[in-house]
């Protein structure tokens, strides 16, 4: 049974993990020479992948991830629902590539929580932050159809998250 401190952690944790796994749905670049342009160009469809979540107590759990991007250009929408053992989440994130800068919105469908996203795109490097209800950071390579994923999130349960995703079939 959680106490009201420790259920307010996983909670806070649970919304750090669901912002920052909004922001992997901005990451996926296209070739070096077209990211400037557009970043959300090669994006539309969907991706599935796993990672591992780490707790503050340094504890590790599996996590499985299903993506639906929209759009394209200078837009991109994006669907994401992820589970563990102990995590459930489904995110929205809307976002606008403009002369290298990424901004946009999230929001926790099943907390009812959003904020802000913002950062840079550069080569097949994507860098954002995440703001709101928590704050947390998010670094992005893409190679291919190959996307990696590293969240940091200090000061909530879930320190840390590690995703690998790979696209499906348009």
């Amino acid at each position: 049974m959680f106490s009201t401190k420790s259920l307010t952690n996983h909670l806070n944790g649970a919304v750090a993990l669901a912002a920052a796994a909004t922001l992997l749905g901005l990451a996926a670049l296209p070739d070096t020479a077209q990211a400037f342009n557009s970043p959300f160009t090669a994006m539309s469809g969907s991706w599935t992948g796993t990672g591992t979540i780490t707790t503050s107590s340094g504890n590790k759990e599996r996590i499985r991830c299903r993506a639906r991007y929209d759009g394209g250009g200078s837009s991109l929408g994006l669907m994401l629902r992820c589970a563990s053992d102990s995590y459930n989440f489904e995110l929205q994130s809307n976002a606008t590539h403009r002369n290298g800068a990424v901004s946009g919105t999230w929001a926790e469908n099943t907390r009812h929580v959003g904020g802000n996203i913002d950062g840079s795109a550069r080569g097949n490097a994507i860098n954002l932050r995440v703001s709101g209800v928590i704050s947390a950071t998010l670094g992005v390579s893409t190679n291919a159809n190959q996307q990696s994923i590293s969240i940091q999130a200090p000061g909530t349960e879930l320190q840390s998250v590690a995703i690998s995703l790979s696209r499906g079939a348009k």
